[in-house]
């Protein structure tokens, strides 16, 4: 039998074309026109005031706090059921994390998080698990209610301007999901894009920081603040600075050099002209494919594609848990199925089983939800290139041992 791997990036013509193209026609391999091709792609398709692209997801994510000025004794609020970033982001510039249960969906309980905001509270970070979008509209609710409101302490003309937490949306897994009609992108105030080998569209490494701000803020102002952020605080890119005579710059914030190079970008660029056309709709064919082959059996519990709220995940991961199943169960499946070539994978092992985390403080038990969801959640092969066939082998071998 052919081995089917957990996961595969799409390296086709289009993408090879376009590194060729990068690397032979415009002179350019740190930021330069391929990076703001992509941006402005990125705009059309997500529909967002603004875009920064940056060379990862957690490099964004810390860019968009340290832009709302969260720092030391500020709290950030994140699900225990998610990957280490999402809190690393926070912890990595000073602050306190804050760590609440999820529901069902893996999504962050928004009655939770009520419980969880103090007059600490400086931002939100809901995480898209799986693709599937968190509650935004019950969030920015809880949000912008007068008692949180009257509790918030801003300490920025950032924080002054939002007058509330920021919700700072974890949207790593779900570029092309849609959450009540709206891309995701333009739900919260602030999302942040992955473009991790492994994701739906990549650029090796990277991501995207997406603007959607309230009226009291200028997006172009901001989105000209996060440029010159992300490369080290300076006042020109070096492709602005290759304008002939035009060399001077300044520094004029302490920035980071999170910036995305071109090589990189142009691999996203091939992948988001065809997004929409090919490569989303075939991830949505393989997750129906699952669902229907799984579905008649009655312990699986499938994760949703859809809903009638007009909610749409972005089939990165299929999700898959086995009702009954212990975690040594689980596990031993995993490791059998890898005899015999087939990928496996489990999406995430919780936060506060982790050393770090531990070792803050955190106690599984306080998160009963999440320890509840993670001991019997197998995450199946889901990429663009993967056969329907093997498709078919997984499920036959899964249905095999969950008799």
């Amino acid at each position: 039998m052919n081995k089917i791997p957990f996961s595969q990036p799409l390296i086709d013509e289009d993408v090879i074309a376009e590194v060729l193209d990068s690397l032979v026609n415009t002179g350019w391999l740190t930021s330069g026109p391929k990076v703001q091709a992509l941006e402005a792609a990125l705009l059309a398709y997500t529909g967002a005031q603004a875009i920064v692209c940056v060379n990862s997801w957690t490099s964004g994510a810390m860019l968009a706090l340290k832009w709302f000025g969260v720092g030391p004794g500020d709290e950030v609020i994140v699900p225990a059921y998610t990957y280490a970033a999402t809190a690393l982001c926070a912890l990595n510039i000073g602050a306190r994390v804050v760590m609440v249960d999820v529901l069902g969906d893996f999504t962050l309980d928004p009655e939770q998080l009520e419980r969880a905001i103090t007059p600490r509270t400086k931002a939100i970070i809901p995480v898209d698990l799986g693709g599937w979008p968190a509650d935004y509209d019950r969030i920015r609710h809880i949000l912008e209610d007068d008692p949180v409101r009257s509790r918030f302490s801003p300490a920025t003309l950032v924080q002054e301007k939002l007058g509330r937490p920021l919700i700072l949306a974890d949207a790593a897994h779900s570029i092309g999901a849609r959450y009540r009609g709206r891309k995701s992108g333009v739900c919260a105030d602030v999302t942040v894009l992955s473009f991790h080998s492994v994701k739906n569209i990549t650029t090796g490494e990277g991501g995207a920081v997406c603007l959607q701000l309230p009226p009291s803020f200028d997006p172009e102002a901001e989105y000209r603040f996060m440029k010159l952020y992300s490369l080290n605080g300076q006042s020109k890119s070096t492709y602005e600075k290759n304008i002939p005579g035009d060399w001077r710059y300044d520094i004029v914030e302490q920035g980071l050099k999170v910036n995305m190079p071109d090589l990189s970008a142009a691999v996203g660029l091939a992948q988001i002209r065809k997004y929409d056309r090919q490569l989303l709709p075939e991830r949505f064919e393989l997750f129906r494919q699952y669902q229907e082959q799984l579905g008649a059996s009655d312990r699986m519990v499938l994760p949703l594609l859809q809903n009638g709220e007009g909610t749409v995940s972005s089939a990165h991961l299929f999700l898959l848990r086995i009702d009954g199943m212990t975690e040594s169960g689980r596990d031993a499946i995993i490791a059998d199925m890898a005899c015999e070539g087939i990928g496996l994978n489990v999406h995430y092992i919780p936060l506060p089983m982790m050393t770090l985390f531990r070792n803050l403080g955190f106690r599984m038990e306080d998160y009963p939800n999440t320890l509840r969801l993670y001991m019997n959640e197998i995450t199946l092969p889901l990429y663009n290139g993967l056969p329907p066939e093997s498709v078919c082998v997984v499920c036959d071998k899964l249905l095999q041992y969950t008799r």
